[in-house]
């Protein structure tokens, strides 16, 4: 009898899991990108922050790696469907639980059967244990999801690694684009000072008009106007670095001004690598995989829940009695629920997972689509910026001279001031103008870095001080996957 009931359970333990086996999708992804960029090298598993060649940078990044609350709280959404996974998981093996009651109760003195004492005493302790049998696979399909769910959230976590280490980079970048332009600013206003102050005297003298001094005015305040903006966006973007590095708004420390930056080479990805290096592209197909298995968990309500059930313990009216072999019980049971007509409540949970796959379907098909135009989307603004920033380097000079030629002529009295003032004017507007091209150049670098993906998301990682989480998780993730 033992033998056929251990032949049976591996026989029912051997049967397959309904639902579709999760087939990975066929993308097509292009053979290049379409902008043919140079000097590409293999720099996308480095951490390329570092080539920037600014200690302060660097150390911003570690900071927020391990300060920043967003990738905390994507560390905890990891433990969370880690304990979601062992809840599921549990149910492969058999629950045991205990009880222990005491009862006295008063039975009716007027029943069909005369009582010599209508009130007693009951105790009972037992052992009990409930095993369903996983016949259709129900809880294969469930840990399955579960699981796929741990490793889509773990890559959601890489991803806040990967975003964060790219807006701090990104932020520093423009907060160093911001610092030259107010340096800018201010030296273009200290010079128009020293003008006007020239002005004024010779307007004193009565060698100058009051409109050629007004001009002058003008052209100062505009200079002037420019300072507290400037101030303004930079204390703004303090308090963003300082939200990034997990701190209250405050000053943060500067390194290399951002003509001093070097920066990091192209990486020579393509874009097939992609599907497998970007965190956001491989969260989405887990996702796929865990509603795919939903399918089977909710298919699986059509058949039989076959369970065991078990008991061991003893019941005595005496507690004296109560450990004494007489009063020894036991109870074993083996259960088989199944629907036979629900109203459409199952086939409604079917084709509500069926439909949830096929959204998870088409949302990574287009986490997909948004990679690739990502990826071409800061090559292009990267390469062309440079072309265009070379030319405003060129036409700046250009300005400087024109500006400075400008003024000797108006010493000379060739010219009127009025040229001299347009001079001036295109000359500061093509510094700031210059400045922020070479702010977006280097933002758009480390954009190219951010879609592209790589192994230095896992060299930052390793700074963060917490994960990978799942790696630590990785035998728990091996017995649910069996």
């Amino acid at each position: 009898m033992r033998n056929a009931i251990i032949g049976m359970i591996t026989l029912l333990l051997a049967g397959c899991a309904v639902g579709p086996d999760y087939v990975k999708p066929q993308i097509v992804s292009p053979p290049s990108w379409r902008i043919d960029y140079q000097g590409a090298a293999n720099l996308a598993d480095t951490a390329w922050w570092e080539q920037f060649g600014d200690p302060a940078l660097n150390t911003l990044i570690e900071t927020a790696l391990k300060e920043n609350r967003d990738l905390k709280a994507a560390a905890a959404r990891v433990d969370q469907f880690l304990g979601q996974l062992d809840t599921t998981r549990s149910q492969f093996f058999p629950q045991f639980g205990a009880s222990v009651s005491a009862a006295r109760q008063r039975d009716t003195e007027t029943g069909p059967v005369p009582r010599h004492s209508t009130t007693y005493d009951y105790y009972q302790a037992a052992l009990n244990v409930n095993w369903e049998i996983d016949v259709w696979g129900r809880i294969r399909r469930a840990s399955e999801s579960a699981q796929a769910q741990v490793l889509a959230t773990e890559e959601g976590r890489r991803a806040v690694v990967l975003t964060l280490v790219s807006s701090v980079a990104n932020s520093y970048i423009v907060l160093r684009g911001l610092d030259r332009q107010l340096e800018i600013a201010r030296e273009t206003e200290q010079a128009y000072g020293k003008s006007l102050k020239l002005f004024g005297l010779r307007h004193e003298y009565g060698t100058i008009s009051r409109v050629q001094l007004s001009q002058v005015e003008s052209q100062y305040e505009i200079a002037r106007q420019a300072i507290p903006q400037l101030e303004s966006l930079v204390r703004q973007q303090e308090n963003l670095i300082s939200v990034l590095l997990g701190r209250n708004p405050g000053p943060i420390p500067r390194g290399r001004t951002i003509d001093e930056l070097s920066p990091p080479g192209i990486p020579a990805e393509l874009p097939s690598t992609l599907l497998e290096r970007r965190p956001d592209i491989v969260q989405a197909e887990q996702n796929l995989i865990a509603a795919n298995a939903q399918i089977g968990v909710a298919k699986a309500l059509y058949f039989p829940v076959i369970s065991l059930s078990g008991l061991l313990g003893t019941a005595s009216a005496d507690f004296s009695d109560l450990f004494e072999g007489p009063s020894k019980i036991w109870f074993l049971a083996g259960d088989a629920l199944a629907p036979i007509y629900t109203f459409g409540a199952i086939s409604g949970q079917v084709k509500r997972a069926e439909a949830f796959q096929h959204e998870s379907l088409y949302q990574y098909e287009q986490t997909i689509l948004t990679a690739f135009r990502e990826v071409e989307d800061a090559l292009v603004s990267t390469t062309k910026g440079r072309e265009q920033m070379e030319s405003q380097g060129r036409q700046v000079k250009s300005l400087g001279d024109y500006a400075r030629l400008s003024r000797l002529q108006y010493e000379g009295g060739t010219v009127s001031y009025l040229q001299v003032l347009d001079a001036d004017r295109s000359l500061f507007s093509g510094q700031l103008s210059y400045v922020q091209t070479q702010t977006g150049v280097l933002t758009s670098l480390v954009n190219v870095y951010k879609a592209m993906g790589g192994g230095w998301v896992t060299e930052a990682d390793r700074l963060t001080g917490i994960g990978p989480v799942v790696q630590a998780a990785g035998p728990r993730l091996e017995t649910a996957a069996r």
